[in-house]
């Protein structure tokens, strides 16, 4: 299994995040949520996105697509503003193409909210932090 290193905007600390776990992790010292993001594979798609204990935006992205630059930073935002409350997994579609043809991608950034294993939301294209924020937030209230 494989950790990221995250620190807490919280307190500072720095903590192991694991890239698929039961639950929502949480500082050592000051048990607050935490982001959670992690990078994913066709191989290791199922235990990182599947089994989340929270829902999961799956950002389907190519290191020389632009827009998917421009839109990584906001993501990151999100992923901060709802700690405990989403995991943001990343996934090169170069790399991964089954997960790419398993949702039929034809564009890129695409981006899927995913609960249980299942799509709630899509969204293709580059789009400011806002108009995110409320495709999130719309996403959300459906699960």
């Amino acid at each position: 299994m494989t950790t990221d290193i995250v620190v807490c905007p919280n307190c500072g600390r720095k903590n192991r995040v694991p890239t698929s776990a039961h639950g929502v992790p949480r500082c050592g010292q000051c048990h607050q949520p935490l982001p959670w993001m992690a990078d994913a594979t066709d191989a290791t798609y199922a235990s990182v996105v599947d089994d989340a204990a929270v829902p999961v935006i799956v950002d389907l992205w190519a290191p020389w697509c632009g827009p998917c630059r421009m839109v990584s930073p906001a993501l990151e935002n999100l992923a901060h503003q709802y700690a405990g409350k989403v995991k943001l997994v990343k996934i090169n579609v170069d790399e991964s193409p089954a997960i790419s043809q398993r949702f039929g991608v034809q564009g890129i950034p695409t981006l899927l909210l995913v609960r249980k294993g299942e799509v709630v939301a899509r969204q293709t294209g580059a789009a400011p932090e806002r108009a995110l924020r409320s495709w999130l937030d719309d996403g959300l209230a459906r699960v």
